[in-house]
Parts: structure tokens; sequence; C-alpha cells
């Protein structure tokens, strides 16, 4: 059985107070009987084992049998800003991203963005994908969550993330040295950007601002490939030389 997050206000003492959606989904997706055992992690990174006490459709009740807290990250950040995609490759991204390891995902409104958010769409958007990122954390047992950011412009993003020490771009044929050759800052306060394009690309005054704004432009090899596909190479590329992976 996977983790499950929980807020810092549903565990007191030695008991744990669940409610709301989480709930919801213990009860009648689970079944979660009296008897069962599940597994917690709060914001302070505590793994908790709980016995379940009691559960009815108000809320859930649980001993605190164990706890134990996970290691703090060591490592730089990792920032991902991906062009929107259509269907489902979005979900599809951000939940292998989430699996691999990534801190925070920004979705970029891009020149060759095929689909655009309605405004008044966007909330619920960021919340479905906020919901598919907690899934995936509580399925590869990760400490935290990612966060979801709502949707920027490319240019916006560009001038937030200016600062960050180490920013790239994957350009398709733009790219003058491979992600695994640049260096890599060091430390859990340092950030490591990275932006993928849409389906179509970047368009080449994209690509020209987000140099002049200090991003590096690099490449996967010799290989096109598809936007989701480039988001989780590089991201496993990345992983693999900060020692998350492999």
């Amino acid at each position: 059985m996977p983790v499950f997050f929980v807020s810092a206000d549903q565990i007191r003492d030695k008991t744990a107070t669940i409610t709301g959606p989480l709930l919801t989904h213990l009860r009648s997706s689970l079944r979660v009987q009296v008897g069962e055992r599940l597994r917690l992690t709060d914001p302070q990174r505590r793994r908790l084992m709980i016995e379940v006490t009691s559960v009815d459709r108000h809320q859930l009740l649980g001993q605190v049998l164990s706890a134990e807290v996970g290691p703090w990250p060591q490592a730089p950040r990792l920032i991902l800003g991906q062009a929107l995609l259509k269907g489902e490759h979005m979900d599809w991204v951000i939940q292998k991203a989430t699996e691999l390891g990534v801190d925070a995902i920004v979705p970029l409104i891009s020149q060759h963005v095929i689909v655009r958010p309605r405004d008044a769409r966007i909330p619920s958007q960021v919340e479905r994908w906020r919901r598919i990122a907690l899934e995936a954390a509580q399925q590869s047992e990760r400490w935290d969550v990612p966060t979801i950011a709502h949707p920027c412009r490319f240019s916006q993003w560009l001038e937030t993330e200016s600062i960050a020490a180490c920013r790239v771009i994957m350009l398709e044929r733009g790219g003058q040295q491979a992600l695994q050759t640049i260096p890599f800052p060091t430390g859990p306060h340092a950030r490591i950007v990275i932006g993928i394009g849409p389906e179509g690309g970047w368009r080449e005054e994209e690509g020209t601002e987000a140099l002049a704004k200090g991003f590096l432009p690099v490449r996967l090899g010799q290989r096109i490939l598809r936007a989701e596909t480039a988001a989780l190479a590089a991201l496993s590329v990345i992983q693999s030389r900060q020692g998350e992976l492999g």
C-alpha cells in the first residue's frame, strides 16, 4: 500500500485523524477496516505507521505505532518548466516527473502551444494536476509532493527563473552542449531549472529570448524526441548525475 500525505493538524500526540478526500478514498476505494495499518507522511517528513481504531463516514482514527524522519534533501531543487501539451500528455509528464523526483512543475504558455487553457478552467485544471502529483508521490513513496504552479507565459517564467544557479533549455537543433556534460550547482539551496517545449517546439525568438536570460541551450543526443519523452529523459539524466537514480 502506498504512503498517504496528511497535514500537521491531522496528527496529535499518538492519534491520527483523517477526514476529507483522503477519508473518502480510504473508505470507498480501499475499503480500509479497523485493525488495518496505514503509512502516513506529514509536512515534517515524518513517516508514521498507524493502526486504524475506528472509521466511519465522518473520520478515520488511528493509533501511531511508529515514526521515522526522512532525510532532508541535499541536492539542488529541480524545477521543470513544461510547455503545455495536448490531451493526456501533460498529465503523463506531471505523473512521471513526480515519480522521478522533480520539486516543482511550471506549465508554460508558449507560442507553439496547441491547446491554450481558458481562464475559467485554469483553477480546476491546476487542481487536477495537483491531484495527479499527489497520487504519484504517494505511489512512489516520496517524502514530499512537488508544487504545481498555475500556467504562466514563457517570457514571465524566464524572468522569474533568471537568478537560478543553473538554467537550461532543450532546443531540438540548437543545443550546443550535451545535458550530460554541463556543470551543476551543489547544495539544497541551489536550483536547477530546465525548460521543455511543446509538440511544435520553441519558436526561434523564444530560444533567443531564453539565451538572453542566461539559459544554456542543451541537447539529449542526435534524436528528435517527443516533448513528453524529452522531459522525462532530461529529468532522468539530471537525477542520475545527482545520485538520485542508478
